[in-house]
């Protein structure tokens, strides 16, 4: 899978952006996606040793079982690893990427007020 086809996965809403806030060189590629309403982060899209990798936030719970089950995802990179989770998306079944972007998506998003 290639980055932007990574990327597209995760504009999963109007309120999904693209952004790239690392200035250095070593991080330049580096894209946080993030909610628009509320500009926290739900997925962050690295290469690691040149090979590309997204971080998804997930429930401590949930990521405890994914990591379990598939070996292609591990604890976040540079992230939390209680909330956060690394998976490879080659090696990650796309049905099981794509819920767990969404799941990362609602996680992060703007709380409704009552």
């Amino acid at each position: 899978m290639k980055k932007q086809e990574l990327i597209q996965r995760c504009l999963i809403s109007d309120d999904a952006i693209e952004t790239y806030p690392f200035g250095r060189d070593e991080y330049k590629d580096t894209c946080v996606m993030r909610h628009k309403s509320n500009d926290k982060w739900f997925a962050l899209v690295f290469y690691l040793d040149k090979k590309l990798y997204i971080n998804l936030k997930t429930e401590p719970e949930i990521g405890a079982l994914l990591r379990m089950q598939y070996p292609s995802i591990t604890p976040g990179w540079h992230m939390n690893k209680k909330h956060w989770i690394k998976a490879d998306p080659e090696k990650t079944p796309s049905d099981v990427l794509d819920r767990i972007i969404k799941n990362s998506f609602e996680l992060t998003a703007p709380k409704s007020k009552k």
